[in-house]
Parts: C-alpha cells; structure tokens; sequence
C-alpha cells in the first residue's frame, strides 16, 4: 500500500519562506512571531496551526535550510567527476555562497549560537545537519587516492565554519580564496 504524501498548504509554505528570510537576515531571536504573521499575511492562528511553537518553525526554517543543502550538493557531485573534483565543487560551492551579497553568515552557526542548550531541539537540528555535512565530506575525502590524513574532512569542516565566520566580518572574496586554498592544501596532503 503506498504512503500517502503530505501535502503542504500555501499558507504554511508562505510562512516558512518569510520566517527563514527574516531569521536569516535579522537573527532567530530578535524576530517575533506578530513580524512574521504581518509579514506572511496570515493570522496567528493559522502560524500556530502549522507551527505549534516558535521553536517548531525555527526548526522547519533550519530543516528546510538542510534540504537545499543536501539537495545542492547532491547536484555537485557526478559520477564520472574525480574525487578531488568532487571535494572542489563542495568547496566551491562553500566560495559562492561566502561571495554572495546577501551573506550573513551559516544558518547553523548563527542558530547555535542562539540556543546553547545542546539538548534543545534548534541544536539538535543544527547538529543534525553538521554531522550529514561531515559524513557527506567524509565520503568524498574517503575516495581520494592517497587518502589525506584521517582526519581531513574534520579539517575541511573546520575550514568551512572558520570562512563561514570570516566571511560575513572580513573581505568576502579573500576569506574564499583563503578556503579554497586551504581545501587545495588538504587535498595536497597525504597519509
């Protein structure tokens, strides 16, 4: 028997789509729920019919936010690219959105540092997502001929979150030049 696919209404899709362009742009918390109820132009009841909590839509926002990235960089790698190409375009991909105008930083890193209770579910989404991030560059770095040391996705996941920070503070296109070197300089070292 098939499983019945969940629709989505367009009010709920509506408000997810304005609550992650304000929590990103402005910070999960100094945004309240009558913003995003104006905003969407929907009333608070039905906000809270499709999200029972503030905390449930940050975390709809954060999921959604994963999604994309699973979906993008699924896009990245193809089956007859090498595998230092494929770590390439990750952090390629990692650049263009460092170099993007509207650069405010990682959702992730930004929602963690507004719930610091590790077992709050905010957090748990954004460790979800760090550790398919981390399996995903895993797999790519596992691939690679004369593997670079064991512990070279850890260091291109830190890469990523340092220019993540960096980029956001300092000159955008240097922090991405800076990464991407650092991703060569991983892909140079070997076991």
């Amino acid at each position: 028997m098939p499983t019945p696919t969940r629709r989505t209404s367009e009010a709920r899709d509506r408000l997810l789509r304005i609550a992650s362009g304000i929590f990103y742009a402005k910070g999960i918390h100094s945004v309240g729920i009558e913003e995003i109820v104006a905003t969407a132009e929907v009333t608070r009841s039905t906000l809270y019919r499709h999200f029972p909590s503030k905390e449930d839509l940050v975390v709809a926002y954060l999921d959604s936010a994963s999604l994309a990235e699973r979906q993008q960089v699924a896009a990245l790698i193809a089956d007859d690219q090498s595998p230092e190409d494929a770590v390439r375009s990750v952090a390629a991909a990692v650049a263009a959105q460092i170099r993007n105008p509207v650069f405010r930083g990682c959702a992730f890193l930004n929602a963690a540092a507004e719930y610091p209770d590790a077992d709050h579910p905010v957090r748990r989404a954004v460790r979800d997502h760090r550790q398919w991030f981390l399996d995903t560059v895993t797999t790519l770095v596992e691939r690679l001929p004369d593997r670079p040391p064991a512990h070279a996705a850890e260091l291109f996941v830190l890469l990523r979150d340092g220019a993540m920070a960096a980029g956001c503070l300092a000159d955008p296109d240097e922090v991405a030049r800076t990464f991407l070197d650092g991703v060569e300089g991983l892909l140079a070292a070997r076991a």
